[in-house]
């Protein structure tokens, strides 16, 4: 019965190690605000995001524009006169949505320039990550940056640091 039960132990004991998993978690905005390459990349979205902004606004403020004027003549014009003028205007105002939707839309020009100039950087923060987990035994590697709630983390647990060295920074 003591060796049956010494067996139990050891065995369960056995089993709660082996199914021990390791984890870690890393930051990615750290990472990211370390790398140089990002920086310019994000200066460069932020600049081209700047200027499609302002030709935006222009256009709107066009729109505006030739609002106020045909309220202002909308007296002096024919019914004729009156609906080439709402046309126009309409008109208008709908290049400026297209443009808007071709700039920022979802798979707008800023959606695919980020991922020109973002994607290949966050693609090798991912393999180092991978290598890291893989070399390190990590099971799970959570992201301290994205919007898990983590109450309680060890900072013996940050692997940021190994990331960036892996990634030659």
């Amino acid at each position: 019965m003591k060796k049956l039960l010494l067996i139990l132990v050891l065995s369960f004991f056995t089993i709660t190690v082996t199914q021990a998993q390791k984890f870690a978690y890393i930051d990615t905005d750290y990472i990211l605000n370390k790398i140089p390459e990002f920086k310019q990349a994000q200066d460069k979205l932020d600049a081209l995001s700047a200027d499609w902004q302002k030709e935006i606004e222009n256009n709107y403020t066009e729109v505006d524009q030739m609002y106020r004027a045909y309220q202002q003549e909308q007296v002096l014009l024919t019914d004729g006169m009156k609906a080439k003028r709402e046309a126009a205007i309409i008109n208008k105002e709908n290049q400026a949505k297209q443009l808007q939707q071709k700039y920022f839309g979802p798979k707008g020009d800023l959606y695919l320039k980020r991922q020109e100039l973002i994607k290949p950087i966050q693609d090798k923060i991912y393999d180092a990550i991978q290598q890291l987990a893989t070399t390190s035994k990590y099971a799970i590697v959570f992201d301290s940056s994205s919007d898990l709630i983590m109450l309680y983390k060890n900072n013996n647990l940050d692997k940021s640091d190994k990331v960036l060295d892996l990634l030659g920074y």
